[in-house]
């Protein structure tokens, strides 16, 4: 049974009673146009069903009938419309309009049938489409949508499969699927659509294909199943393609040390890389580095594989010294990698590890434009947002981390969640947000619980282990900083990854009133203050914190403690130490000296002594160029630098100027350097 509104009833009465008529049905499939025809037969007029299906000789034959006069009914789906088709629908005297149900049809359909079903748990399902919702009034079983499934191209399947995750798909693909009733109103696979392809694609094929698609879709869970069936079959040739995908989708699902080794099975391309990887962010840096040693990249020297290698190069480089080397390779491999990064499946990508060692190291101002051009590239978006957020909220911004952290989107991987999770916990820290910190503190639990810690996730567990402290939960989070501290001992404690937790665990050690603690935790911080500038101004703030704790306030080494680390890009944490030093002091004039000074690093008011140096003279000379209309090369060639140069430079003072776009820092350079640029133009 369908039901047919009102008023199809009455033309379909008018044509069995004998009206002449000429009339199309075109609309999608599902939508009652066999159901139409059938209440039709015996009608005194030609019916026809999938027209858009006929060739060239069977249209021909439809033409001479309307030539004839003859009474016609002509079905047919918007998509394909071969042209001969056009015409014989262009030769009809009316059309005959089918639309989804809306929920008081769904819900008196069925009512009619006696299935006591929620007419919104159905229309949400099925979008309204008639066909489906007789589908789950019969029972539910899908096995349907098969014949469907098996007569469209396989570049429909793969678009279903990975719709929203891909944009390369051409407009007759998308129209097919539209056409096939498969997406609701706002182009999205319907629920019942989207069921019916988990349930029945293994059915149909098992390979690669289907599985990267299901991966690409954000769809893991099928991701595995698939990839699983591929490895197990002993003599399947797929195996390692199978081990590849599984791989991928664990690291999306944080299982990073079990990634690595199926990604050292596959042996496939690239793979030995992201096994290397995975190595080093689970704490095996010597396996990493013989595993590179001794693999050989087959095949032809691909953007891809140069810039895979690299990457592993740069993670194995961030456990020296000198963490300026690590993040150069790393931002070279993101360069390398972007023209081509967004129609591949990858674990992760070399801008999100550039960033992550960027944000370790005091490099915000070289993260943020590495991430904007990697979401440019439609690579990994939710995790690229997330870091960029991440950028936001260290520099004080709350209110841009919180409008990045919501285009984020839901749905996320679990790795991905859990960075979500880090900043809504930050977020509600810095706003002093008690109540915000325990609505959200559930959800840190479950993150905790269901992560394991790797190099990579230091930044959320930071972030969960000062707002355990806070909310008086340090024991729950102890197993898990346990498992970091002892990862970092087996990479050798570099001072790029160890900082960021040592910063945290000092904090949390404060607001646990652990002053033993909270020194083990500085003096950590001070043996890696030789690493660099950013990490002697961790060492110098830590220092400083372990004296205001003890009472022993000096406004001079303070408020130096305090520009220093908004320097490096901690403006919030810098506003912070500031200000509880001002509290903890006796001394009214260093009290108010201390809050001035934390009022000025949070951006409540201009900073006088910071005007005339807000642009160093290379500066701005890399503005004026840029201003009068130069690339970055040609203002590189001008200045006798790289055109990576010009960038960096053009990053730093969008960070010092607080620009959060190309737009405004360009504004902000015109207003800065307006008597120079006047005569210009």
């Amino acid at each position: 049974m369908i039901l047919l509104d009102e008023p199809t009833e009455k033309v379909c009465a008018a044509i069995s009673s004998g009206t002449p008529v000429r009339l199309a049905m075109v609309a999608p499939g599902g939508y009652g146009k066999t159901a139409v025809l059938e209440r039709l037969a015996g009608a005194n007029a030609r019916l026809v069903d999938d027209a858009h299906l006929l060739g060239d000789a069977e249209l021909a034959e439809l033409a001479r009938l309307l030539d004839d006069g003859a009474s016609v009914v002509i079905a047919a789906r918007p998509y394909p419309r071969p042209a001969a088709l056009n015409q014989v629908l262009a030769r009809l005297r009316g059309q005959l309009v089918l639309r989804p149900f809306d929920r008081a049809r769904t819900a008196d359909f069925l009512r009619r049938t006696g299935k006591d079903l929620s007419p919104d748990s159905v229309q949400a399902e099925t979008g309204g489409v008639p066909g489906f919702v007789r589908m789950l009034a019969e029972g539910g079983d899908l096995t349907g949508f098969r014949r469907e499934l098996d007569l469209l191209p396989e570049d429909v399947l793969r678009f279903l499969l990975t719709l929203d995750a891909r944009a390369d798909f051409p407009v007759e693909t998308r129209e097919t699927a539209r056409a096939a009733g498969f997406l609701g109103a706002d182009g999205t696979v319907l629920p019942i659509v989207a069921r019916a392809l988990r349930e029945l694609m293994p059915d149909r094929a098992v390979g690669p294909r289907w599985a990267e698609a299901a991966a690409r879709a954000g769809d893991f869970d099928a991701a595995l199943r698939l990839a699983d069936q591929m490895i197990v079959a002993e003599h399947a040739p797929d195996r390692a393609e199978g081990a590849r995908i599984a791989g991928t989708a664990l690291a999306h699902r944080g299982q990073l040390a079990r990634s690595a080794e199926l990604f050292r099975w596959s042996d496939t391309g690239p793979s030995a890389c992201f096994a290397a990887i995975g190595m080093v962010g689970t704490g095996r840096p010597a396996e990493a580095e013989k595993l590179l040693e001794q693999s050989t990249m087959d095949g032809p020297p691909t953007l891809l594989s140069g810039a895979v290698s690299s990457a592993a190069q740069g993670v194995l480089e961030s456990l020296g010294g000198q963490p300026a080397v690590a993040l150069s390779t790393l931002v070279r491999s993101a360069e390398m990698l972007e023209p081509v990064s967004a129609g591949m499946l990858l674990p992760d990508s070399p801008a999100a590890l550039g960033a992550l060692v960027a944000l370790n190291c005091g490099e915000a101002a070289i993260a943020e434009p590495l991430l904007e051009r990697a979401i440019e590239s439609g690579s990994l978006v939710a995790r690229h947002t997330l870091l960029l957020a991440w950028t936001a909220m260290l520099r004080g911004d709350r209110e841009v981390a919180a409008a990045r952290l919501q285009s984020a989107g839901d749905g996320l991987a679990q790795r991905d969640w859990l960075f979500a999770v880090g900043l809504r916990v930050g977020l509600a820290r810095r706003a002093a947000d008690l109540a915000g910190l325990r609505r959200i503190w559930g959800q840190a639990r479950e993150a905790v619980i269901r992560q394991p810690v790797d190099l990579f996730t230091f930044l959320p567990f930071g972030e969960f282990e000062v707002a355990a402290a806070r909310l008086g939960e340090r024991d729950r989070l102890a197993p898990h900083l346990r498992q970091a501290r002892e990862l970092l001992a087996a990479l050798g404690d570099p001072p790029l990854w160890a900082t960021a937790l040592h910063w945290s665990g000092l904090h949390a050690a404060i607001l646990a009133e652990q002053p033993e603690e909270a020194a083990e935790h500085a003096s950590a911080l001070c043996a890696g203050a030789g690493a660099g500038p950013y990490f002697a101004v961790m060492a110098e703030a830590a220092r400083c914190w372990l004296k205001v704790l003890r009472g022993d306030v000096d406004p001079i080494a303070v408020e130096s403690a305090a520009r220093g680390l908004h320097g490096a890009g901690l403006c919030w944490d810098g506003a912070r130490l500031a200000g509880q030093a001002a509290i903890r002091t006796a001394d009214r004039k260093a009290m108010v000296t201390l809050l001035d000074c934390a009022r000025v690093l949070q951006g409540r008011e201009p900073d006088p002594s910071e005007a005339p140096a807000r642009l160093s003279e290379r500066e701005r000379q890399v503005a004026e160029l840029v201003l009068a209309g130069l690339t970055y090369k040609q203002v590189g060639d001008q200045l006798f630098i790289s055109a990576k140069t010009v960038e960096h430079h053009m990053a730093r003072m969008r960070q010092r100027l607080g620009a959060s776009s190309r737009s405004e820092l360009l504004s902000e350079l015109r207003a800065e350097l307006a008597p120079a640029t006047k005569g210009m133009s």
